[in-house]
């Protein structure tokens, strides 16, 4: 199966587009047309309905499948990459919003102290595109957030060539409106929560489809829902009482409202750092001060 292919394939039901996934790619409308074919003639399937453009049933399940093949192959290459660059005083850290610690920041703090030369670029990413920059080249690390047992390690996807070393671990807290009944409680529990109205904001907060998996129920439904990377702007949203949010203790704390510690279920607000296997110059300085915090 040809990789250009494949990616032109995903690119036309993206787009839902012969033209648009032309565009995107610098193709020609025709030259798309000639990769579709080509691999329905290598499949030996139809794979995209032309009018309108979607998938057939077998070009559903390839879609299935290619997002993550040509992750894997774009990972294969940023990885013999970086054996062509093994010293560089430039590190790109990708992060989730939540994911930027005091103990992370403390750790860069400390690295350019080591690396007066550092040339340090910290991008926000919602987690999965975290996760994307760092297997493919785009960042020498990244930082992402989620919510875990103690100590249990967070459920992330087959990453393949990389690791995750723990960063930090803090209480989960429920940010709730002043004036909310449960507002002065000294902890909560999240299975009394479940028909509460919620803010779904899965690149901030917690997501609520991951409350529902912990807390094995269909409940936490969103009265708002809160998109992009802005931490202030959901903040403001729960203050203001147009739903609850679950976040880190000290991340709820600075943006206001009412923060209460979640007591049930027994889970923790954990960050962790994914880098290469073989990280090389700051990446693998950063690591070695993480590890040794």
């Amino acid at each position: 199966m040809d990789p250009h292919l494949l990616r032109t394939f995903v690119a036309v039901l993206d787009h839902r587009s012969f033209s648009a996934a032309a565009s995107a790619l610098g193709y020609t409308q025709s030259a798309v047309s000639q990769h579709i074919a080509a691999l329905e003639t290598d499949l030996g399937t139809r794979l995209v309905e032309r009018r309108p453009v979607a998938p057939t049933p077998a070009g559903a399940r390839l879609m299935e499948h290619a997002p993550a093949l040509l992750l894997r192959l774009d990972a294969a290459r940023a990885d013999l990459a970086r054996l062509r660059h093994t010293r560089s005083t430039r590190l790109t850290l990708a992060c989730s919003p939540a994911a930027l610690t005091p103990a992370v920041a403390q750790a860069l703090a400390q690295l350019r102290a080591i690396v007066s030369s550092l040339d340090l670029e910290v991008r926000v990413r919602r987690r999965e595109a975290v996760l994307g920059d760092v297997l493919t080249g785009r960042a020498d690390a990244g930082l992402v957030d989620g919510v875990a047992a103690p100590s249990d390690p967070l459920p992330l996807p087959d990453l393949g060539p990389t690791t995750t070393l723990a960063a930090a671990e803090e209480t989960l807290a429920v940010l709730f409106p002043h004036g909310h009944p449960l507002a002065r409680r000294d902890s909560v529990r999240l299975p009394d929560l479940t028909q509460a109205q919620w803010i779904d904001a899965p690149d901030t907060a917690v997501p609520l489809d991951r409350l529902r998996t912990v807390c094995r129920t269909d409940g936490f439904r969103p009265r708002v829902r809160h998109r992009g990377t802005d931490l202030h702007g959901l903040g403001a949203l729960a203050a203001a009482g147009h739903g609850l949010a679950a976040l880190p203790r000290p991340l709820a704390a600075a943006l206001g409202g009412a923060v209460v510690p979640v007591a049930e279920p027994r889970l923790v607000h954990r960050t962790e750092l994914v880098h290469p296997a073989h990280p090389s110059g700051p990446a693998r300085q950063l690591v070695e001060l993480l590890r040794a915090g």
